[in-house]
């Protein structure tokens, strides 16, 4: 299957489907190796990765496959320096850095020969990651798991802003993508590709608890809340945790206290020990489209045939 963009131009990949890094579900090798090996652009997920085990998951993906993968860098992350120069060291093909300015990482990375994608949220951090040289951009809106915009500006809105604010540079999609249609919906607003989050947090190669995708089957549409506003806003499946941070910030509780609460549940707690109840299960409100758990490779080759079918469907000018 070749599905040809400027996206999969830049990522020397087969059809333009980016797999989401997200913390725990791909930090580890099989889920990204399994996306990049069926023409898509699997990625690692470096956030809570340490040293060790994130240098053996890129040696891991790079013996298992020839394929371009990427490898998914938060800035803020602890011990980002280390884990920059790791990175340098064995020049993944692909970078995405998210949560911070590129200036701190564009000229080294490039001058390895590395592809730099940088994730913004906003139309003014697009223009400034655009003015810097990066290579592309992961445009994330509203509708997102984990970390969408302050603002929840839809996807379908930011991502046009954007093209039209940067059209020199290919624009992959994220933010309420679960299926071929949305695939082409991300085209036709512009972008380049489409970037899919919790379609592949329910997948096989997964590396979250049981219980986690279990929860994301489960989900409605409706099921999703944003909560943690002013303390690193994300977008989880509702629960217990859900429930007593937004009664703390309906009632206007000081923002210490909510700090506190905010940060003693986290998303470990609900990726690796299963406890759906009081972590932080972070899904997109595409979990409520999602009805199966599926091997990785299928849910990319599912999404380019669901794309044909869309696009075949679709009324022509007469």
């Amino acid at each position: 299957m070749r599905l040809e963009t400027a996206a999969t131009r830049l990522l020397h990949i087969d059809v333009p489907v980016v797999q989401a890094g997200m913390s725990w579900a791909s930090s580890s090798p099989d889920l990204p190796i399994a996306v990049s090996e069926a023409g898509g652009l699997g990625v690692l997920a470096a956030g809570p990765m340490r040293i060790p085990d994130l240098r053996e998951a890129i040696l891991t993906i790079q013996r298992s496959t020839d394929r371009p993968f990427a490898v998914n860098l938060p800035l803020y992350r602890k011990g980002i320096d280390e884990a920059m120069e790791l990175l340098l060291d064995l020049r993944p093909p692909v970078l995405i850095a998210s949560q911070g300015g590129p200036q701190c990482y564009l000229t080294q990375f490039h001058d390895v020969g590395t592809t730099c994608l940088h994730v913004v949220a906003s139309e003014e951090h697009a223009l400034k990651a655009a003015e810097s040289g990066v290579d592309g951009l992961v445009v994330v809106g509203g509708e997102a798991g984990g970390h969408p915009p302050a603002s929840l500006v839809s996807t379908l809105v930011l991502v046009r802003a954007v093209v039209r604010a940067v059209p020199e540079i290919p624009i992959i999609a994220s933010g309420g993508f679960v299926d071929g249609a949305g695939l082409a919906a991300a085209l036709s607003l512009g972008a380049a590709a489409a970037q899919f989050g919790t379609r592949f947090l329910a997948s096989d190669e997964s590396a979250v608890h049981p219980n986690y995708k279990q929860a994301v089957l489960a989900a409605g549409i409706g099921d999703t809340r944003t909560v943690g506003r002013g303390l690193g806003m994300i977008r989880a499946l509702t629960n217990t945790f859900t429930d007593r941070i937004t009664k703390l910030e309906d009632s206007a509780t000081d923002i210490e206290q909510r700090r506190t609460e905010f940060h003693a549940s986290t998303l470990k707690h609900a990726a690796v020990d299963g406890d759906i109840v009081n972590g932080k299960v972070e899904a997109g409100q595409t979990a409520g489209l999602i009805t199966a758990l599926l091997p990785a490779a299928d849910i990319v080759t599912s999404i380019v045939q669901e794309y044909q079918d869309a696009t075949s469907q679709l009324p022509r000018v007469q």
